[in-house]
């Protein structure tokens, strides 16, 4: 074998190697979502026990792909490998979760990041302070403990929370923003901050009819036991 065969199969070995190890390091994250999600699913389960309905509309999560996690490392110009991603990038695993109400936002949030074994690392909150663009959703970058045959990892998660406008809002915008060739952007990007905006409206008085409809639940209940 001549030595340019010899560097080919040495190269084509160490990406064998990397891409192996990018997908270990996957089957981890993909745990730690199952963690975050179970933890969730409970809260959710306890507080219908309790109130009587739901504050979790529904749940997603995605996994970044390995060519995912290369293009980002090459775009901030960290070095590209398994270390790097593990390292630079806090949202290889991602969970989104759609509440009814703004309060079951920071409710569902703050009962997750309270438990013992989940640890707040980051965040950002776009629903007090939202972005520029009218944005809404609440970051939280949290590291909880996955358990494999003969060793403990800790593993971050990024979890978003939004109600259920806000994320109608943010998938229809990503959809507008991203079309090529987009006309009158200026015009597109003031009607979408207005549109942002009567979405946070709706969300607040959607929110007073709903505790209205609590109280008088809660009155009811009380006269029945009386």
């Amino acid at each position: 074998m001549n030595t340019d065969s010899q560097h080919l199969q040495q190269v084509s070995e160490e990406f064998q190697h990397m891409v192996e190890e990018f997908f270990l390091v996957q089957s981890r994250y993909s745990a730690a979502i199952k963690e975050i999600q179970t933890k969730l699913e409970i809260l959710d389960d306890e507080f219908q026990m309790r109130h009587r309905r739901n504050p979790i509309h529904h749940m997603q999560s995605r996994l970044k792909t390995i060519q995912s996690m290369l293009e980002k490392l090459k775009r901030k110009n960290y070095e590209v490998s398994i270390n790097s991603a593990v390292k630079n990038l806090q949202d290889i695993a991602g969970i989104r979760v759609i509440c009814s109400y703004v309060q079951d936002v920071y409710t569902i949030a703050n009962l997750l990041v309270s438990q013992d074994d989940v640890h707040l690392v980051r965040m950002a909150d776009y629903i007090r302070e939202p972005k520029p663009n009218g944005y809404r959703s609440l970051h939280l970058i949290v590291e909880t403990p996955i358990f494999l045959h003969d060793q403990k990892r800790l593993m971050k998660v990024e979890v978003q929370f939004r109600t259920i406008s806000m994320d109608w809002w943010a998938s229809l915008e990503h959809k507008i923003r991203y079309k090529k060739n987009l006309p009158e952007m200026e015009y597109v990007e003031r009607e979408l901050y207005e549109c942002a905006e009567i979405s946070a409206q709706l969300d607040a008085r959607m929110e007073k009819l709903q505790k209205i409809a609590a109280q008088a639940t809660e009155g009811k209940d009380r006269a029945l036991s009386s």
